[in-house]
C-alpha cells in the first residue's frame, strides 16, 4: 500500500482579499465606513486649521484665562501695593471678579473703605460690563 501524504499547502490569500482587509483597517483607523469608501470620502470634509484653532481655544478656555491673566496684570499695576499684599483676584464669572483676601482685618479694610475706589479703577481698565461687582472672601 503505498499512499503518499501530500504537504499541506497553505493557501495564500488572493490579493483582493487582503486588500478589502487593508481598506477596512484604514477605515476603522480613519472612522470612515468601509461599505462604500469612495462616496464616504467624497462627503469627507477636513477641518481647516482655523476650526481646529477655535474649537481647541474654546476647549482649553484660553480666552477666559487670557482675559484672568490681564485681570490679575492690571490689579498688579493700578491698584495699592498695600492692598496687593493682602489681596489676589482668582477668577471672573458672568461680571463679578472674585477677590481672595489674606485675613480678615483686611477684608473689613477693603470692603469698608477701598471697594469703590478698586471697581472703579477696574472699570477704567475693562469697562462696566466686563466687571461689575466684586466679591471679597478669605483664602
Amino acid at each position: 500500500m503505498n499512499t503518499q501524504h501530500k504537504p499541506l499547502r497553505t493557501q495564500r490569500p488572493r490579493h483582493d482579499v487582503v486588500s478589502a482587509e487593508k481598506s477596512k483597517a484604514l477605515a476603522a483607523w480613519r472612522g470612515t465606513e468601509t461599505t462604500d469608501d469612495a462616496e464616504n470620502l467624497r462627503h469627507y470634509h477636513p477641518k481647516t486649521a482655523t476650526d481646529l484653532a477655535r474649537t481647541l481655544i474654546k476647549t482649553l478656555r484660553l480666552e477666559q484665562r487670557q482675559s484672568e491673566t490681564e485681570i490679575v496684570r492690571v490689579w498688579s499695576e493700578s491698584i495699592d501695593p498695600v492692598i496687593t499684599a493682602h489681596a489676589q483676584p482668582t477668577g471672573i464669572r458672568n461680571g463679578t471678579l472674585f477677590v481672595t483676601v489674606d485675613n480678615n482685618t483686611w477684608l473689613h479694610e477693603i470692603v469698608r473703605y477701598r471697594r469703590k475706589e478698586i471697581l472703579d479703577r477696574l472699570q477704567n481698565s475693562f469697562g462696566s460690563k466686563t466687571i461689575q461687582r466684586i466679591s471679597f472672601r478669605i483664602g
